[in-house]
């Protein structure tokens, strides 16, 4: 391509993996691909970093979402991303784009949801920036320890491993439906809206696996996997992507909020756990005996939902015959671009 077509091209001509695709050049390889990066600090340990960014209206709104609960989002993402790598958190740190107009009480407010979701996982807030900008802007840089080889990494997939899920998927996106159009669902009870809303507002960085996980796998064995926080198919296709795999996923398996039942079509609910997203629990393949074992003891809608297969298609399987096998793809997906 001559280089004026490429001075031409723009962000959306190219979409988030083109995007993501150009700037990983720029980082060395061995570091790249994750939910975080790894570096090697003392003898079997290793720093976790990774960075998340909120902005305003993309990823939070105040039709949905008060100064609390973005706060609570924004520290539970990162969390998650540490969570998804193996990695116990060390702390975060804040950098904070606020137009001048900005109530203080508003950033106070953003804080105190911030710190109430850290301090249950026992995590500081170590230091940030703040900057005027045109729109409010939240980046949060976190810092976590793991063990060498307690890594959790989205290419150590192998063929014949289970694919498991450590909840439900699909109860954020209703909850933000719900937020955005009270009026939509009248057969729910308040109780089930609730619990859908605070799944949206209020998400669990899934850390409490990781003794479980470890208690289960030996070191020896490695471990696949990511958050589901852009949906559950993306982090099946990421997975299988960087493990140069393919999956079969089977549709009657994926636990659903029983919510559903009483308001969406299997087709709407589907959709929902596929590809609503902001759900963060952890998607791990490890071999079938683990797997089984880990999501007995997690319970609580913790299912195997899948295998790692040869080839590199990812699969949906419906138990009606009559429904052919939908091949799965990230253009699917919530893409920013």
């Amino acid at each position: 391509m001559a280089n004026n077509e490429l001075s031409s091209l723009r962000v959306k001509d190219i979409g988030e993996q083109g995007l993501l695709a150009k700037l990983q050049r720029f980082c060395p390889q061995e570091m790249i691909g994750d939910d975080a990066a790894v570096l090697v600090t003392t003898p079997g340990k290793s720093l976790v970093v990774t960075t998340d960014v909120l902005v305003d209206n993309v990823h939070f709104s105040n039709l949905t979402t008060s100064p609390e609960d973005a706060g609570w989002r924004a520290a539970a993402a990162n969390l998650s991303d540490l969570a998804a790598m193996g990695a116990t958190p060390l702390g975060i740190a804040v950098g904070l784009g606020l137009p001048e107009d900005t109530s203080v009480d508003w950033v106070e407010r953003m804080y105190q949801g911030m710190t109430q979701c850290l301090q249950r996982y026992n995590t500081p807030i170590v230091g940030g920036d703040i900057v005027r900008s045109p729109v409010v802007t939240l980046s949060i840089t976190a810092f976590g320890q793991a063990d060498g080889d307690r890594i959790i990494r989205r290419s150590a997939a192998q063929v014949g491993y289970a694919i498991a899920i450590t909840g439900i998927h699909g109860a954020s996106r209703a909850g933000l439906e719900l937020l955005l159009n009270p009026q939509i669902c009248q057969n729910l009870k308040e109780a089930e809206k609730a619990a859908l809303i605070a799944s949206h507002q209020r998400p669990k960085p899934r850390l409490d696996v990781l003794p479980i996980l470890w208690e289960i796998c030996p070191s020896i064995i490695p471990v696949a996997g990511m958050d589901s926080s852009d949906g559950l198919a993306d982090a099946v296709l990421q997975i299988c992507r960087a493990s140069n795999l393919g999956a079969i996923l089977e549709a009657k398996q994926i636990p659903l909020p029983a919510a559903f039942n009483n308001w969406l079509t299997p087709e709407q609910a589907l959709n929902y756990a596929l590809y609503g997203g902001e759900d963060f629990e952890l998607v791990l393949c490890l071999p079938q005996y683990q797997a089984s074992a880990l999501v007995q003891q997690l319970g609580e809608n913790a299912a195997i939902i899948g295998t790692i297969t040869s080839g590199t298609s990812v699969l949906l399987h419906h138990e009606n015959a009559e429904i052919p096998d939908q091949v799965l793809t990230l253009s699917q997906g919530f893409q920013h671009f």
